[in-house]
């Protein structure tokens, strides 16, 4: 059996995210799912940020253009959250480009635009 990055921290996140998805279903513009998140995050007690800005360096040096996650959950895992037909192949990319510029090593792609909620963990 292989032991998952952050289990126990994932597994908080994204049965938050099925509750959201369980009581709003598809349909609604991802300011919704993020205000619902919030909402449940908060009645879960799972530390998070919003919009948290990601810096990005380069040889040294930090560049101007930053990245803002949608939250940043236990201070260690991004989440990017979509309200889209299905994720594509960019979605994953824009959370492995997170992943590189923070040197965080999970992130949780979280799509409630599908009748069925979908999410998909990226590790780096």
């Amino acid at each position: 059996m292989v032991d998952l990055i952050y289990s126990e921290e994932s597994y908080q996140i994204i049965g938050a995210c099925f509750e959201v998805h369980r009581n709003l279903g598809p349909g609604f513009l991802e300011a919704v799912y993020t205000e619902a998140l919030m909402w449940e995050f908060e009645e879960r007690d799972i530390p998070y940020e919003k919009n948290r800005e990601l810096s990005i360096e380069y040889k040294g040096k930090l560049l101007s253009k930053k990245y803002y996650a949608d939250f940043v959950c236990y201070d260690k895992i991004i989440i990017e959250l979509k309200a889209i037909d299905t994720l594509t192949q960019e979605n994953i990319s824009q959370v492995l480009n997170y992943l590189k510029a923070t040197k965080m090593r999970l992130g949780i792609l979280a799509n409630f635009g599908e009748q069925k909620f979908h999410s998909r963990r990226i590790i780096l």
